[in-house]
């Protein structure tokens, strides 16, 4: 896990440019790029300003794999993706102001559900204009709150990622992003008609 964190943070920026593109797409990743970015701009605070919109750009692309995705599956792929009852419950709130959700569903952290509202909106074929400014701007105020937070509370990030309870707590994070990872992807290239019975 720590080689692998290394990799991306020896690519500068491009790591969060690249774990973004994961995170936001189909693999299953919290909190992955928030910790990267804090762990980069803690060691090197006059890099903010390129590690926010590159983790906010890669963040972006990997919405429009999603977007492409689903608006062409549309609502009989997303329900691959959920059950009917939270299918219903997006449909309603895409059509109140999915301009809305959407922003809320890239600022907030998990347990939020990140991938259905953007599939929603996508799948109920909300503007893709839209959906991706809006995503780009609420990833920028994201990743902006949490370069504060590294550039106030840099040392101690760091010192705390030198720790063995982190190093666990990391190997236990990898392990759910796997299963989460393995789950999303699933569900995705599943093939049948599940969801239509429920």
């Amino acid at each position: 896990m720590r080689h692998a964190f290394q990799i991306f943070v020896t690519l500068g920026v491009f790591g969060p440019f690249l774990l973004g593109i994961a995170d936001s797409s189909f693999l299953f990743l919290p909190f992955g790029n928030d910790l990267l970015v804090a762990v980069l701009i803690a060691r090197s605070h006059r890099l903010a300003w390129e590690y926010v919109p590159m983790a906010a750009l890669g963040s972006m692309v990997g919405i429009l794999l999603l977007d492409l995705v689903s608006r062409t599956g549309g609502e009989v792929g997303l329900e691959r993706l959920t059950n009917r009852k939270r299918l219903q419950d997006l449909k309603r709130k895409v059509d109140q102001d999915a301009g809305y959700a959407v922003a809320i569903a890239c600022l907030a952290p998990p347990p939020f559900p990140f991938t259905p509202v953007i599939a929603a909106a996508s799948a109920f074929q909300y503007p893709r204009g839209k959906l991706l400014s809006i995503a780009f701007a609420a990833r920028i105020a994201r990743f902006s709150i949490v370069a504060a937070l590294a550039i106030a509370f840099g040392p101690e990030i760091l010192s705390i990622t030198r720790t063995s309870a982190f190093f666990w707590t990391m190997i236990g994070f990898l392990a759910l992003c796997v299963i989460g990872s393995v789950l999303s992807v699933g569900g995705w290239v599943q093939r049948g008609p599940k969801g239509k019975s429920g």
